[in-house]
């Protein structure tokens, strides 16, 4: 399996776009009874494990919206409240990047495809929560 940042070498660090919702989302594991904490479990695993398989340093944003708007951002952790729509952040997120290797993290297939189109590459959950 090739590295999903595998791109020419740029002046920053690979960028990382979680879509919090949706990855929380992705395991029954009762995140819809404390949407804001499911969201710091995830922020805290991210902070602690970074991109599994990738050694390199990355910028990882977790994008959070509704319930879990205001969660904080930690060292290696940038999180994001969607002012609106999550997928809409995500998406200008992607799109304010153009010229470093993005990598948006979620199984939203509509969101895949706009953020494919903006040149930034995909992944699903299993990327982060293994």
């Amino acid at each position: 399996m090739t590295d999903p940042l595998d791109a020419p070498p740029s002046p920053a660090p690979p960028l990382v776009i979680v879509d919090g919702a949706n990855v929380v989302g992705s395991r029954p594991d009762g995140w819809w009874k404390d949407r804001r904490g499911a969201a710091e479990r995830l922020r805290d695993r991210l902070a602690g494990e970074g991109l599994p398989g990738h050694p390199g340093p990355v910028e990882i944003v977790l994008v959070v919206e509704g319930a879990a708007r205001g969660v904080a951002s930690v060292p290696g952790v940038r999180v994001e409240s969607a002012p609106g729509s999550g997928d809409d952040h995500v998406v200008e997120l992607a799109a304010a990047s153009p010229g470093r290797p993005r990598l948006v993290v979620t199984a939203d297939r509509e969101l895949r495809r706009r953020v494919t189109e903006l040149g930034a590459r995909v992944a699903g959950p299993r990327t982060v929560l293994g």
